[in-house]
């Protein structure tokens, strides 16, 4: 059997550092600073913690929620996407397909349905305020 070797590459990274940190005194607001917001600045995901006994569970625990959120997944897959170079194959693939050839356009002549074909858009004119064609 023949082992496969897939080298992965980083295509960037979330740490604490790309985040906003807001802590909530609670209660016992002089004893200790437990509860944690976590925000992420680039999705504007964000997740709250404050199930811990320490700042530090806390820290993580809303980290791993911001992570789940759906705002921070869309955004993971925009990113990840557009490091893959997928964003641009789609635009091109749009761009192939809004060409004038591939376009039509129907208009309502004298109660009929009539279809313009866009071969030789120049030469086309026509007159919306009488729906007629020329």
């Amino acid at each position: 059997m023949t082992k496969i070797n897939k080298k992965r590459e980083l295509l960037f990274s979330v740490s604490a550092f790309d985040c906003d940190w807001a802590y909530n005194y609670g209660q016992a607001g002089d004893k200790s600073v437990t509860a944690v917001r976590c925000t992420h600045r680039a999705s504007g995901a964000h997740a709250y913690s404050q199930d811990g006994h320490s700042q530090k569970d806390n820290k993580s625990a809303s980290f791993v929620k911001m992570c789940g959120t759906k705002e921070f997944k869309s955004w993971h897959q925009r990113e990840v996407w557009k490091k893959m170079g997928v964003l641009d194959a789609i635009d091109r693939a749009v761009e192939d397909g809004m060409t004038m050839t591939n376009l039509r356009l129907e208009l309502r002549v004298n109660g009929k349905w009539t279809e313009i074909a866009f071969n030789d858009p120049l030469n086309l004119e026509i007159d919306l305020e009488n729906l007629t064609v020329q």
